[in-house]
C-alpha cells in the first residue's frame, strides 16, 4: 500500500514524463482528440486512486495506457462508431491497471519511427494541431496543451491572456477538428514546410515554459525543455533546407546549457551575472554556436536567428564583465524591428541598453510599455531593478512588491522577497525547509 502523498508524486512524475507520448498514441488509435484527452486525463484521476490503495505500479506509463484506451474504448461503442473508427485495434481482456504486452509495444515503438516522413507519434500530434485550418493562435495554444501538456493557466500566462479566455480558445479549435474533420495524419511534402511556423511557434513556447516554469516549486522545468529540444531537432532533420529550424535549436540549446547554474543548492534563483559561468555545459554552447553560424549561412535573418545570436553573446562570455552588452543591445534593436515593435522585445532591449548608457536611458525606454503589457511581471522586475539603481527605492520597492505577488514559481517569489529585504536594509531571510 502507498500512501496518498507518494501515489499524488507518482501521478505528478508520470504526468510529466509521459502526458505527451500517451496522448500522442491515444490520439492516433481512438482518432478522436477530445476522447483520448478525457480518457487519459480520467486513468491520471484514477491513478491517484488506485495507486495510494494498490501500490505504484512497476511501470506506470502502461498502466495509464491501458486505463485510458479502455475508457476511450467504451466512449466510442457508446457511440456506436467503434466499428468504423478502431478496426484495427486489438482491445486485450486483461484487468483494469495490468501491463499487457500489447501496450508494452506500444510504447516501445513510440519514437522508435514507422519508415514514414515524421518518426514519432508526439509529431504527428503536433502537426495535426498546427493544421493550417487553424488560426495561428488557436494552433498553438492547442499545441501547448494536447503535446506539452501544459495546463490552461500555464497557457494563458505564456499569451497573456485570462484563463477563461484561453479556455474557450482551445474549446473552439478542438470543436474545429472535430467539425471540419481534419484528420490525424502525417503531413506530405509540401505540406510539412506549410505548417512550419506554427509548429515552431508551439515549441518555442514549450521550451520558454520550461525555461522559467510559471507556476510551482522550481524555477526550470527541464523535462519540457529536453522535450522541446528533441522535437525540433527532429523538425530540423525533417526540413534540412529550413534555416528557421535551425535556429531555434541553437536558441533552446544556448539557453538550456546555463540550467545548472540558475539556480543554486537550495533552488533558489541566481540571475546571470553571479551565475558560476564553470557550471554552464560548454560542449552544448559549442553545438550552440555551430547552429547559430549554419542558420546564418542560408542568408535570412528571422527573429529565432536573431534571438539564438543574443544567446551566443551571453553564452561566449567566460566572465560577466565580459559581455559584449553593445553587440546585444544592436541585436535586440534589430528584433525589435523584425517584430513589428514587440513590446517583450523592447523591454529585453532596455535591459541591454542600461548595461552600456545607465538605468536612465533603460527607463527611458520603458516609457509606453505599461500601456502595452499591463501588469505583466518581468516589466515589473526590470522597473525595479533599473529604479533601485537609480535610487528611487520606494518606487522601487513597490514594484518589487507587486511583481512578487505575480510571481508564478516559487523561486522568483523568494528572490523578489530578497530584493525586497535588501531594500529594507536586511539580509534575505532563508526559504523555509
Amino acid at each position: 500500500m502507498t500512501d496518498e502523498r507518494a501515489a499524488s508524486a507518482a501521478v505528478e512524475q508520470a504526468f510529466t514524463d509521459h502526458w505527451g507520448r500517451l496522448l500522442a498514441l491515444l490520439t492516433g488509435q481512438l482518432r478522436s482528440m477530445e476522447i483520448a484527452e478525457e480518457s487519459l486525463a480520467d486513468a491520471f484521476e484514477r491513478a491517484v486512486r488506485h495507486w495510494a490503495a494498490d501500490g505504484v505500479p512497476d511501470r506506470p506509463e502502461a498502466w495509464l495506457l491501458t486505463t485510458a484506451r479502455r475508457r476511450g474504448v467504451d466512449q466510442l461503442r457508446r457511440e456506436k462508431t467503434l466499428a468504423r473508427k478502431l478496426p484495427l485495434l486489438v482491445v486485450d481482456a486483461e484487468p483494469a491497471g495490468a501491463t499487457g504486452t500489447a501496450d508494452a509495444a506500444d510504447l516501445a515503438d513510440l519514437g522508435a519511427g514507422t519508415g514514414e516522413e515524421i518518426p514519432d507519434e508526439r509529431l504527428r500530434l503536433l502537426f495535426t494541431c498546427c493544421h493550417p485550418a487553424l488560426a495561428m493562435p488557436a494552433r498553438v495554444a492547442l499545441t501547448l496543451r494536447m503535446v506539452g501538456g501544459l495546463t490552461t493557466a500555464e497557457i494563458a500566462r505564456a499569451f497573456l491572456v485570462s484563463e477563461p479566455t484561453m479556455a474557450a480558445r482551445i474549446t473552439r479549435a478542438k470543436k474545429k477538428i472535430a467539425a471540419a474533420g481534419i484528420p490525424y495524419r502525417v503531413p506530405r511534402g509540401a505540406d510539412l514546410p506549410e505548417r512550419l511556423d506554427g509548429v515552431l511557434a508551439v515549441l518555442y513556447l514549450v521550451f520558454t515554459e520550461g525555461h522559467a516554469a510559471s507556476s510551482g516549486e522550481t524555477l526550470i522545468r527541464r523535462g519540457l525543455c529536453a522535450e522541446a529540444i528533441r522535437l525540433t531537432r527532429v523538425v530540423s532533420a525533417l526540413l534540412p533546407a529550413e534555416p528557421d529550424p535551425v535556429a531555434l535549436l541553437a536558441l533552446m540549446i544556448l539557453q538550456h546549457s546555463r540550467r545548472d547554474a540558475r539556480t543554486d543548492e537550495k533552488g533558489r534563483l541566481v540571475v546571470l551575472p553571479d551565475q558560476d559561468r564553470s557550471r554552464w555545459h560548454r560542449a552544448e554552447i559549442e553545438e550552440g554556436v555551430a547552429l547559430v553560424e549554419r542558420a546564418a549561412s542560408f542568408g535570412r535573418v528571422s527573429g529565432y536567428l536573431v534571438q539564438a545570436a543574443i544567446a551566443a553573446e551571453h553564452a561566449s562570455a567566460t566572465e560577466a564583465d565580459g559581455t559584449d552588452w553593445a553587440a546585444i543591445a544592436q541585436l535586440y534593436e534589430r528584433l525589435e524591428r523584425l517584430t513589428g515593435g514587440s513590446p517583450v522585445v523592447r523591454l529585453n532591449r532596455a535591459v541591454a541598453v542600461a548595461e552600456t548608457a545607465g538605468a536612465d536611458a533603460g527607463l527611458a525606454l520603458l516609457d509606453g510599455l505599461d500601456d502595452r503589457l499591463g501588469d505583466y511581471q518581468p516589466l515589473l522586475v526590470t522597473r525595479a531593478e533599473f529604479l533601485r539603481r537609480t535610487g528611487e527605492h520606494d518606487a522601487a520597492r513597490r514594484a518589487y512588491a507587486r511583481a512578487r505577488e505575480l510571481a508564478g514559481n516559487d523561486a522568483e517569489r523568494e528572490f523578489l522577497g530578497r530584493k525586497l529585504a535588501d531594500l529594507d536594509g536586511r539580509s534575505a531571510e532563508a526559504p523555509p525547509n
